[in-house]
């Protein structure tokens, strides 16, 4: 009985090994997306100080595992104003993952129906949705959130429906090319020989398949939300300046470049990470949901 509970175990254990070793781009993915979420989630047990808790008596504080001197309390150091950066970046984990899980549901949800309502009704309605889509990829996104910040103010919840609003375009012209090909498949024309309903049909046959991509663009689309998010915030067009931010940090930071490079060095590594994470873990989808890049 031993014997055999050993056996399933080792092979369970080889299982396991074997897998990691044919996926180590999704393990590292998974592992850095895995820890942002957790620094996220679990921030006020996570983080060592209070992120907003200034003391000019650390101001400029070098880490503290290349601190000679003994003075310095934190870590990763102290900033401009004495405030611990590690718990700062702990809570910037916050704002980052909510823009870009927040944005990408919003262009997810609006591209999706939309992609839909082009791709397998067609007609007068697909020519106006890509007509629409055309206009909304020739401004430049950048411009586009600086002129809309500018009138109606900053705030995270704006550059979540900035972004929301301007990249639904990428999930209907994915959803719909992917319906075009769909929709003359035998047995989607087999459905609609026995009588099933538009409705019935999208559920049931076409989003079921179409949900692959989708997943994937999803996953690419957070990074590159997370990114514009600290672009504007950088810019000082994001979210407030009293909010723990990675933008804001590394916005913070110019002046202290040469004198504190930690200040920026250590936001900047975050974004980094999480992107990066994001990007591997997009990558490792494609390759296992993409039957083309089987072959």
């Amino acid at each position: 009985m031993t014997r055999a509970i050993d056996t399933m175990t080792t092979k369970k254990t080889s299982i396991v090994l074997q897998f990691i070793k044919d996926n180590p781009t999704g393990i590292i993915g998974l592992i850095l997306v895995f820890s942002s979420i957790i620094c996220a989630i679990f921030a006020p047990s996570i983080a060592p100080y209070d992120p907003g808790a200034a003391s000019l008596g650390h101001r400029l504080d070098m880490p503290k595992w290349i601190d000679d001197t003994g003075k310095s309390q934190y870590l990763l150091g102290g900033d401009q104003v004495g405030r611990d950066l590690l718990s700062r970046i702990i809570y910037g984990a916050r704002i980052s993952l909510l823009v870009g899980l927040c944005g990408v549901a919003i262009s997810l949800t609006l591209g999706t129906f939309l992609g839909i309502v082009a791709g397998y009704f067609g007609k007068w309605l697909d020519d106006l949705i890509m007509r629409l889509a055309e206009v909304q990829l020739g401004l430049p996104f950048i411009l586009l959130a600086i002129v809309i910040m500018s009138v109606f103010g900053t705030g995270i919840e704006k550059i979540i429906v900035i972004l929301g609003l301007t990249y639904w375009v990428s999930f209907a012209r994915l959803i719909r090319g992917e319906i075009l090909a769909l929709k003359e498949q035998e047995y989607i024309q087999a459905a609609k020989a026995i009588g099933g309903t538009d409705f019935k049909i999208i559920i049931k046959h076409i989003l079921p398949n179409v949900a692959s991509p989708i997943l994937v663009l999803a996953t690419m689309c957070i990074a590159e939300f997370i990114l514009l998010e600290a672009s504007l915030t950088f810019l000082g067009l994001g979210v407030e300046p009293t909010v723990p931010s990675w933008g804001g940090m590394l916005a913070d930071s110019r002046n202290y470049m040469t004198s504190a490079w930690w200040i920026s060095v250590f936001p900047g590594i975050a974004i980094m990470l999480t992107v990066l994470g994001f990007n591997l873990l997009g990558d490792w989808l494609r390759d296992r949901l993409d039957p083309n890049m089987k072959v």
